[in-house]
């Protein structure tokens, strides 16, 4: 333990020194030109009880100057006014996506998967080109940047990218010190480590502020997100593994609110720590992928961290514990030997532990003219302590992996009316009593459709089995093609706006 220490902290710094000289290489980044709008945004906002702040949410997307565009709110069976909030939004470019129990809250990737099954068995986006369609995930309470997409979409004229990812900032930053070092963190990360992996092309995805490709999606089957406590991370891989490439956008940035409560905190970078450990099982799939040497070495070192954070905090620990025992037993030989040669120990300790803050510092005060010097020098140095968080984090996901613990969850959206029927109403259900049928799902320019009645009923909502109804709607090569994916889209149906009040009253 005794030689531990400094060669993971030297190691530290060079992977550090070797990302800041990378993250300020130039690389050509896509020139923002007026834009055609020929690629189709769909945003996919996530909500568990969100009635707060997805109002606010939906009208900042929509006032976003980008016509080609498309709003799906996703209410993972919330127990507040989510949905009622979002059913109030009569506008054709916002839809909504109601998952219910049992099979909604099971983790943010399977609400997004539904969604994603949704998506691509509307009419409308099977007609569409899947390079020109690309899927924004959002938090509910995301405040993206007025230029996102303009920013972005150059991005995807390298039809080698399949995702790109833009930073993230909070913007609750000057109300907590909390949320002070998340921003600060977020900042520092995007411009560093973000910015020096765009360069070799293994970009990180994060769960806001990610757009995908439909057709790299597309790629990874019917359930591109898994369902690992960082699908986000886990999405990336996938791409990357693949022979996609995933990119940085640096010009733009979505806000989201920093967690104020420490013990929140703790249980947010658990649950992050837990999922990167659960992502291990990337480590032979990457070595072979065939990748450049620089992307494989990279995302083999990042897969690492975990455990090298776990390592780096039995070492400081053993040092500080022996420097507490030593000052206990002697303490004016140890006063000594760490004043002598004018205190060059100290130094030495302080360069180590504090050499980048000024970087930090730098890189934070260009993002954020608003704050002082001092101030940023402040919160640079702060900034190394409040890394150990995650020494706290990792310990506690360790502790849950050995017990067998885990959870959490969220998760949809197109133009025509697309309707999702109740999760019962799938092939296991043909087998038992018809339950009543529900709409959870629309698209379209009327209101989302709720609580609607078998067609017996007369409410005229159709199901897969009812596709006979709709044979002279739709052309035959798009009825089998829906209906080969029943069973994987838990009971797809369509509603469309077209058809005669008369067929519907039937």
């Amino acid at each position: 333990m005794r030689y531990v220490t400094p060669v993971l902290i030297l190691a530290f710094v060079i992977y550090g020194i070797g990302y800041v000289i990378l993250s300020r290489t130039k690389k050509s980044l896509p020139e923002v030109v007026e834009s055609n709008e020929d690629i189709h945004f769909i945003f996919l906002l996530p909500c568990l009880n969100e009635g707060k702040v997805i109002g606010k949410s939906l009208d900042r997307l929509l006032e976003i100057p980008y016509s080609n565009k498309s709003v799906v709110v996703i209410d993972d069976a919330s127990d507040d006014d989510t949905f009622e909030v979002v059913s109030r939004y009569f506008d054709k470019r916002v839809s909504l996506l109601r998952r219910e129990l049992p099979d909604a809250r099971r983790g943010k990737g399977e609400a997004l998967n539904a969604a994603y099954r949704a998506i691509t068995s509307s009419p409308e986006i099977i007609a569409s080109d899947p390079d020109k369609v690309v899927i924004v995930i959002v938090d509910a309470d995301g405040r993206l940047q007025s230029d996102a997409l303009s920013r972005v979409a150059p991005y995807f004229d390298d039809p080698r990218v399949a995702a790109v990812q833009i930073g993230v900032r909070m913007y609750n930053s000057a109300k907590s010190i909390l949320a002070r070092m998340q921003d600060f963190e977020f900042l520092v990360f995007t411009e560093i480590f973000q910015r020096a992996r765009h360069q070799i092309g293994s970009s990180g995805l994060g769960g806001n502020g990610q757009f995908n490709r439909l057709s790299g999606l597309a790629d990874l089957g019917e359930a591109p997100w898994s369902n690992l406590l960082t699908e986000d991370l886990d999405l990336g891989l996938k791409l990357i593994e693949r022979g996609w490439l995933n990119a940085f956008c640096q010009d733009t940035y979505v806000s989201q609110q920093g967690v104020t409560s420490f013990s929140k905190l703790i249980r947010q970078r658990t649950r992050w720590f837990q999922g990167h450990l659960q992502c291990w099982y990337h480590f032979p799939r990457i070595i072979k992928a065939k990748l450049s040497p620089g992307a494989t070495i990279d995302l083999l070192y990042n897969l690492t961290g975990p455990m090298t954070v776990l390592l780096l905090s039995l070492s400081i620990f053993a040092v500080l514990l022996a420097n507490v025992l030593i000052l206990i037993s002697n303490p004016i030989k140890y006063l000594h030997a760490v004043t002598s040669n004018y205190g060059l120990p100290l130094i030495i300790v302080y360069i180590f532990s504090f050499g980048f803050a000024p970087v930090y510092a730098y890189l934070y005060l260009k993002a954020t003219p608003e704050v002082s010097i001092l101030r940023g020098l402040y919160y640079a140095h702060l900034y190394v302590f409040y890394s150990y968080i995650w020494f706290i984090s990792g310990w506690k996901a360790i502790f849950r992996i050995v017990f067998r613990k885990k959870g959490w969850s969220k998760t949809s959206r197109f133009t025509k009316q697309v309707a999702i029927l109740d999760p019962n109403e799938n092939a296991a259900s043909k087998h038992v009593k018809r339950q009543e049928r529900r709409t959870v799902m629309s698209f379209g320019s009327e209101p989302p459709v709720v609580d609607s009645h078998a067609r017996e009923s007369g409410s005229g909502q159709f199901a897969l089995d009812d596709i006979q109804l709709l044979n002279q709607e739709l052309p035959s090569e798009l009825l089998d093609r829906l209906a080969s994916r029943e069973s994987g889209a838990r009971g797809l149906g369509f509603l469309w706006s077209d058809v005669e009040q008369g067929e519907q009253s039937r």
